[in-house]
């Protein structure tokens, strides 16, 4: 320790023979269908919001949530929140659909042309979701037939509403314990049923 760095080195030891590796223990609680939807939820206060602009590629876009390690983006411009895009939209049916339609080839298709508009989006209430439970959320996103739902909060200075969080089917999934690796709503869901039934 020396005026310039009050910090100093922490005394080691040399690792014994035989040393064995710390498994997980019970620490925080298994979530079940009973449990806080806020224990599934992505608080974008916590964690940082993956987005895109809508005139970037669907291939950006694909890239974007590969490097995100996320299936959703949020569309924004100039802050401004435009829609979104999940990775269906940008490797499912609907490019090619759109690409026979218009008579354009894909790498001229863009976000805007496939994104969820916002005015499409439906926003759940964070105030009804710090009430709500996990099957609360995953019946909600069974009744839509939708892998995603987007919490809203509005802001108690300015009145205006914002995105404060994400739910995600396969992220609930994880979370149950379950390998949900799919977009076929159907089965994610039957998956994550089966996996909520066996909390009661």
């Amino acid at each position: 320790m020396t005026a310039e760095n009050p910090h100093k080195p922490l005394p080691s030891r040399k690792a014994e023979p035989g040393t064995d590796l710390q498994q997980v223990t019970e620490g925080a609680p298994q979530v079940t269908m009973s449990s806080s939807a806020l224990c599934v939820m992505t608080d974008f206060r916590k964690v940082p919001v993956a987005t895109i602009g809508p005139d970037a590629t669907l291939s950006q876009a694909t890239e974007e949530m590969i490097a995100s390690g996320v299936r959703l983006l949020i569309v924004v411009e100039a802050e401004r929140v435009l829609g979104l895009i999940t990775a269906r939209d940008t490797q499912g049916e609907r490019p090619i659909q759109i690409v026979h339609e218009r008579g354009v080839r894909y790498p001229d298709l863009r976000v805007r042309d496939l994104m969820a508009p916002l005015e499409t989006m439906d926003l759940l209430d964070l105030g009804r979701v710090m009430h709500a439970e996990v099957g609360d959320i995953v019946t909600t996103l069974k009744n839509w037939g939708r892998q995603h739902a987007l919490v809203g909060e509005r802001d108690p200075d300015t009145g205006a509403m914002r995105i404060r969080g994400i739910f995600s089917a396969t992220q609930i999934g994880r979370q149950l314990g379950l390998q949900v690796q799919t977009f076929d709503v159907a089965r994610t869901f039957a998956e994550i049923q089966a996996a909520l039934s066996k909390s009661y």
